[in-house]
């Protein structure tokens, strides 16, 4: 038992590695993660911030939560066209023909996804520095957001593996990550919910971006948690966990 967990780590970091090789010699794919989300923050900051009451003086400091998560819901699209170019090609199957364990090369895909989308977080976080913004959070508020990142990261994750695995076009299977870029718009991200009309605001408070922006927000301004860090982890495990299920079966459907 030992020796198959070896070796089934060790054929991960193999999978892990190529396709961190794919993404360093085509790094255009984490400069245009960034660049778009980028974007957002210059252009709510500098046009539309004067503008924006949010009950604070440092609006970039209320943005950057939702900013986040909208690089992050554009990062996954490219874990999704990843996996429809390894099927279409016959990837999977050339790799199953090797005594390697069979799901190494999709948990490759999806670590891949966590670390190429931390890179962009990391990238974003030092811009929004430069325009400002500042936090008296300590070790610990820090780590906890990396984790409520993480948790976000790999629960879209999953779901991209599904849309890759089982596309029939490699539009079909970046398209569905559209919905969710916007999804920050419809929350509190950019603006409090008590400004929007009742219908909208009763959405944006019961999706999950909402209370996931709330708990990284409150953790960078060292402010005291409510119930939305424990909604928020309710939303990230329950959708990683059915995502994952669902890909999982699709993914012994097709190889």
């Amino acid at each position: 038992m030992e020796t198959a967990k070896k070796h089934f780590f060790i054929d991960i970091s193999v999978m892990l590695g190529r396709s961190m090789r794919h993404i360093t010699r085509s790094m255009d794919t984490i400069i245009t993660v960034t660049i778009t989300p980028i974007a957002m923050m210059l252009l709510f900051v500098y046009v539309f911030g004067g503008a924006i009451q949010t009950g604070t003086d440092n609006y970039v400091n209320y943005l950057l939560p939702g900013i986040l998560l909208m690089a992050i819901a554009s990062g996954i699209a490219y874990t999704a066209f990843r996996l429809f170019t390894d099927v279409q090609k016959g990837i999977f199957q050339r790799f199953h023909t090797m005594p390697i364990s069979r799901s190494a090369l999709l948990w490759g895909h999806v670590l891949t996804s966590l670390v190429s989308n931390a890179i962009s977080v990391a990238v974003i976080i030092l811009v929004a520095l430069i325009m400002g913004f500042r936090s008296s959070a300590g070790v610990l508020p820090w780590l906890a957001v990396a984790g409520i990142l993480a948790l976000f990261t790999l629960a879209l994750t999953w779901v991209a593996a599904i849309a890759g695995l089982s596309a029939k076009t490699v539009d079909g299977a970046s398209a569905f990550s559209y919905p969710l870029i916007f999804l920050p718009f419809i929350s509190s991200a950019f603006v409090p919910t008590e400004s929007m009309p009742t219908v909208v605001r009763v959405f944006a408070e019961n999706q999950p971006v909402t209370s996931i922006v709330e708990s990284i927000r409150a953790l960078l301004a060292g402010e005291p948690l409510h119930h939305d860090i424990w909604i928020a982890l309710a939303w990230c495990v329950g959708i990683m966990l059915v995502a994952y299920v669902f890909a999982m079966r699709v993914y012994k459907k097709k190889i």
